[in-house]
This record gives structure tokens, C-alpha cells and sequence, in this order.
């Protein structure tokens, strides 16, 4: 996804096209954040994901945020076809541990993905979503 203007003040807004296909998402916050993702087909909204989360209050150092959400981006790569929403069931890399328990399917889902470093967890994000009629 490809960095724009933002359409709304202070947020940060992410898009891609592929043939019919258009995915626009948009966030606001960084370490705490909140938004939301819309699928368009030939500029009609189909499917929609809106989430909230983060890093969790007690992390404040900066490099160590950046640690946790470089982990989140290799988890989330690994999506399949299977899991589609966020990550794979779990991935672990070292001292981190990706975990993402959903219910439902691409027509209407929700579910929760956490971090854990040591056991401890860093991250955690709840969203939901699914076709809009």
C-alpha cells in the first residue's frame, strides 16, 4: 500500500489499486491507534475492517516500539487464504510471539491478534468487519 495525503487531518492514510480492485485504510495514532480499511469494486464499497490498539502503556522507548512493530509487519505477511484477516494463528520469531484468534468468515468477522515478548504481552488489537449490504 502506497502513502498519501491524508483525506482526514492527522490521520495517515495507506492505498492500492489493482485492476477493479481499490483498498483504502485509514488511522489515526501510532502507538495506540484506531481505523479503518475499505475494499471498493469498481469504486463501490464491498467489504469493510475497522481495528483499535497497540503497544501496550508501559512500553515508552521508542526503539523498542519499533522492535514490536517490525515483528507485527513480518507476522502480518504471512497471512494465508485460510486466515485472511491480519496474521497467520501464531508466528514466532525469538522472543516474540504473534497470536490472532478470530471468529467468523470474510461475509462477517471480529476477532483479537496480540504480541507477546517473554510471555508478557506488548501488542493487542481488536477488530471486526465483513461484506456491507
Amino acid at each position: 500500500m502506497l502513502p498519501l495525503p491524508p483525506f482526514l487531518s492527522d490521520s495517515r492514510q495507506l492505498e492500492n489499486q489493482e485492476d477493479s480492485f481499490f483498498c483504502r485504510d485509514i488511522y489515526f495514532g501510532t502507538q495506540y491507534f484506531v481505523g479503518q480499511e475499505t475494499v471498493y469494486i469498481k469504486e463501490q464499497a464491498y467489504w469493510a475492517m475497522s481495528y483499535a490498539g497497540g503497544v501496550s502503556a508501559s512500553i515508552i522507548h521508542q526503539e523498542h516500539v519499533r522492535k514490536i512493530y517490525a515483528f507485527l509487519r513480518s507476522a502480518l505477511r504471512r497471512v494465508s487464504r485460510e486466515w485472511i484477516f491480519r496474521g497467520p494463528v501464531e508466528f514466532v520469531d525469538g522472543t516474540y510471539r504473534y497470536e490472532n484468534h478470530q471468529d467468523g468468515d470474510f461475509t462477517i468477522f471480529h476477532g483479537t491478534e496480540m504480541i507477546r515478548e517473554n510471555d508478557q504481552i506488548v501488542y493487542t488489537l481488536r477488530y471486526s468487519g465483513g461484506v456491507l449490504r
